[in-house]
């Protein structure tokens, strides 16, 4: 109790210096400073407004809530020990943030206990900085010295720097030398030209170390920091902030790792951008390169679905727009374009940031100025040029429980990247319906390999048995090598949104050797069903024949199969590696070719069923997720595998219909069975005709050509009808 007491006295008397030293300050009339999310000219401007608006007042109070408890103990920055989950691990990382959070609360509020609060903290750091040496916990990547990765280290020093510039000028020449000189500069020197195999690398670790030095130059007014930091450790422009913008996204805003890692590195892209904006309005960053930062942040908020990322590539299925990144994101896109979409995107005080940008968000939304995200179908084209595949997103359907289909035909993703191209997701109902795995790893939860990605990653979440596209001889695509799979990536995209129609088409024919892999598929407003039809058409081409697995991943209650599956009384695994070890067989089922198998769930109040034919004789294998796993590191999660044996020329057609409705609490069940009768594929030169017939006896057809000609004609005889189309595709009788 003691110790306390005299800490408290401790920091109130430092307030009441620091109170005094500010008042010399504006009679001197000192403004430099804050300069990098907040800056000193916008704080004048606010003093006086911002505590009207009640969204961002409330804000503002709970920042008070969260670091009241910091004002009355010393700083607890203990010295690293733990990966990430561990207490030493979480406290730095929570320190980093309290930093910048009071740094704010000095600026918004004048009180000079916050400015003591990040003095007292940056104290400790430029005490513990310099005796720091590589984390102890420091395994493959590289290593930083308050955290067991690099990365974290930018992270941290991201946060810490936006407190000093706020407390800046609440603070003395010697107070400011001494952080500067032990803590900030060390860090930015080890950051950047000591790690500059991480510093100029185009990857979002490389993302996050530009941004922390560059803020940090801004911040201490270094020109040749922020130099490097936009150009790279040798100011060549190959390395650094510009590279990253330049190579990282595609021309429509798609960020190569994927939409989990976007949501990522969207922080330090779009807060260095601000800091640059404030402090060099003529470099112009948000029109770079055609406003790629403003086209980034709109395609990260388009690649997700009820509030939650796509989960491709290495992804946690939890992340989504109440992220941080996405706070600062949406509060500065806004500021840029005062698109009233943005508003729609803010539910809560707790997502706004404190800065100017974020006290303009909660004052428009409050004036009702706010209009709802145009959600749309869009194709996301991959690549720094947009020629290295396409990420598709299919919508229909109105918000909320709108359906949404994503067809993934992209680039590999570099280290982050699954062995899953021509995969698919499926979204209906508010609910993810056909799933993604993502990623082996419980992030933060020190139990499981210190937060790491798990073992389980690679033997199980990166092969593509666990994804819901074509495994051809029981391998995965490439051998599973990841410089084979950069090396290339899917064409022929083919892509329309129009008339109730949605369609998605693209070819690979590098992932597996003599095969060539083409699939098609559609979402479809037909007036005959009560909710959208999903056609998939997946054509394999190989020079021998081979065993073709297709999985499906559901999420919901298996209701029922047709033909009836035998039930497994001993469980094996499926296989011996590629994936297949980790999947239990529960069950099989076997039709011949051109006979239909169909399964039907439940999910979310809803029936699904999916119905599978093909050229082939078709077997169901039921699995589930969890052989091979002494762990138990892996979610039980479960599926189906539509094995072909020895085919070399497949073509296999499925349609997925959602159907019904269940309510257990209000005990009613409507529509559960399937409305669809029959599904039937007709075969052309170059061309594919599915017929879909409804109990009701109306028909569907789809007609597919792909010879990619826009303007030339074609036929195919079926069912004692002529089909005759232009183009690559057209529907009748939708």
């Amino acid at each position: 109790m003691a110790s306390l007491n005299a800490a408290q006295k401790r920091l109130g008397a430092v307030a009441t210096l620091l109170t005094a030293q500010l008042c010399a300050f504006a009679a001197a009339g000192s403004a430099e400073h804050p300069r990098l999310l907040l800056a000193a000219d916008e704080m004048r401007e606010l003093e006086d407004s911002w505590a009207q608006s009640p969204l961002f007042a409330s804000a503002v109070r709970r920042a008070e809530q969260r670091i009241a408890p910091h004002l009355e103990q010393l700083p607890d920055v203990p010295r690293p020990a733990d990966p990430g989950g561990g207490y030493t691990h979480e406290r730095h990382k929570a320190n980093g943030i309290v930093i910048a959070e009071a740094g704010a609360l000095f600026q918004w509020t004048g009180d000079a206990a916050y400015a003591a609060l990040v003095r007292g903290m940056l104290f400790a750091y430029a005490d513990l900085y310099p005796t720091l040496e590589a984390h102890p916990q420091a395994k493959k990547q590289a290593p930083g010295r308050l955290f067991w990765q690099h990365l974290n280290e930018s992270v941290w020093l991201v946060y810490a720097i936006q407190g000093y510039d706020a407390a800046y000028d609440a603070l003395d020449e010697a107070d400011r030398q001494r952080i500067e000189s032990r803590l900030l500069r060390p860090m930015a020197r080890f950051l950047s030209h000591e790690s500059a195999h991480v510093f100029d690398r185009i990857h979002n670790h490389g993302t996050w170390a530009t941004a922390a030095v560059g803020m940090t130059g801004y911040a201490l007014d270094d020109a040749d920091m922020v130099q490097a930091a936009l150009l790279g450790t040798r100011g060549d422009g190959e390395g650094g902030f510009l590279a990253q913008l330049r190579q990282l996204f595609s021309p429509d805003g798609y960020y190569l790792e994927g939409p989990y890692y976007q949501r990522y590195a969207l922080m330090p892209f779009v807060v260095f951008a601000a800091a640059i904006e404030r402090n060099e309005p003529q470099r112009g960053i948000f029109a770079y390169r055609g406003g790629i930062v403003g086209k980034a942040i709109r395609t990260a908020v388009q690649l997700s679905y009820a509030g939650r990322f796509f989960p491709v590539n290495d992804a946690i299925a939890d992340k989504g727009l109440d992220t941080v990144e996405l706070d600062h994101a949406i509060a500065i896109a806004y500021a840029r374009d005062g698109d009233p979409a943005f508003l729609s995107l803010v539910d809560a005080e707790s997502h706004l940031v404190l800065t100017g940008d974020g006290y303009r968000l909660a004052r428009d939304k409050e004036a009702g100025l706010e209009k709802p995200f145009p959600f749309a179908s869009r194709h996301f084209r991959d690549g720094a040029a947009g020629d290295q595949g396409a990420l598709t997103v299919l919508r229909t359907g109105r918000l909320p429980g709108h359906s949404a289909l994503v067809f993934k035909a992209t680039s590999h993703g570099m280290g982050h990247g699954h062995f899953d191209r021509l995969h698919w997701l499926f979204y209906d109902n508010g609910a993810e319906v056909v799933a993604d795995y993502g990623a082996a790893r419980f992030l933060n939860v020190e139990q499981k390999d210190g937060g790491r990605y798990l073992p389980e990653n690679a033997t199980w979440a990166k092969q593509t048995v666990a994804h819901n596209t074509l495994v051809v001889d029981g391998q995965s695509q490439f051998g599973g090598n990841v410089r084979r799979a950069e090396g290339t990536w899917p064409g022929g995209h083919y892509y329309a949104a129009e008339d109730g129609v949605r369609i998605v088409s693209a070819f690979e024919d590098a992932a597996y050797p003599h095969t060539a892999l083409r699939r098609t598929m559609l979402l479809i407003d037909w007036p005959t069903l009560d909710q959208p039809l999903v056609v998939d058409v997946l054509r394999a081409d190989s020079a021998a024949p081979r065993r073709f697995d297709l999985p499906l991943y559901f999420k919901g209650q298996l209701i029922e199969a047709a033909p009836r599956l035998d039930a497994k009384q001993t469980l094996a695994a499926l296989g011996d590696d590629s994936g297949y070890q980790h999947l239990w067989l529960l069950g099989a089922a076997t039709a011949p070719a051109a006979a239909p198998v169909a399964i039907t769930w439940l999910q979310h109040g809803r029936f699904y069923t999916y119905r599978v034919v093909a050229n082939a004789g078709l077997q169901a294998l039921f699995v589930r997720v969890g052989a091979g796993d002494p762990a138990f590191n892996l979610r039980p999660e479960h599926g189906f595998v539509f094995r072909a044996e020895r085919a070399d020329d497949l073509v296999l057609v499925a349609v997925l219909e959602p159907h019904g409705e269940y309510s257990g609490a209000r005990e009613y069940t409507i529509k559960s069975t399937t409305q669809i009768a029959d599904v039937q594929r007709f075969g052309g030169a170059g061309k594919d005709l599915v017929v879909v017939t409804a109990t009701n006896g109306s028909q569907l057809a789809v007609a597919l050509a792909y010879d990619g000609a826009p303007d030339r004609r074609h036929a195919i005889a079926a069912r004692g009808r002529d089909y005759q189309w232009r183009g690559f595709h057209h529907v009748f009788g939708g």
